[in-house]
């Protein structure tokens, strides 16, 4: 996947933004959080993104993969995709639209309802 995939995948999920940070990194955040990142790396595309306790202990040893530098270093359930092979652009699509869900699920009952992220 490219920057430019991502950041039009990120861009179509529900009350997303988007902002350059940390040293030119593509940060999404959906209601002022953070979902996923794409960046740190120059020569190869990198993302990162949150996941669930099952999903991090099926992928934090596999090739291209690993724990979240910084962010689960303390205690975060993130996971990078940084080399080949890593994921499919298929499967990083969903890995990204779960740590959406994650994320937006984790926000304040009145912040959802203000996003449009849930009917009641």
């Amino acid at each position: 996947m490219t920057y430019e995939d991502y950041n039009a995948f990120c861009g179509m999920l529900p009350a997303t933004s988007y902002v350059v940070q940390w040293g030119g990194s593509h940060v999404w955040k959906v209601g002022g959080k953070v979902f996923a990142i794409g960046g740190w790396h120059d020569d190869e595309p990198s993302f990162t993104f949150k996941v669930s306790e099952i999903a991090y202990e099926m992928l934090k040893e596999q090739p291209g993969l690993r724990p979240a530098p910084y962010l689960a270093s303390r205690g975060m359930k993130w996971i990078q995709h940084f080399a080949k092979p890593g994921l499919s652009d298929a499967s990083l699509r969903d890995y990204l639209r779960e740590s959406h869900l994650i994320v937006s699920r984790g926000l304040p009952k009145k912040r959802r309802l203000e996003l449009g992220l849930m009917t009641s």
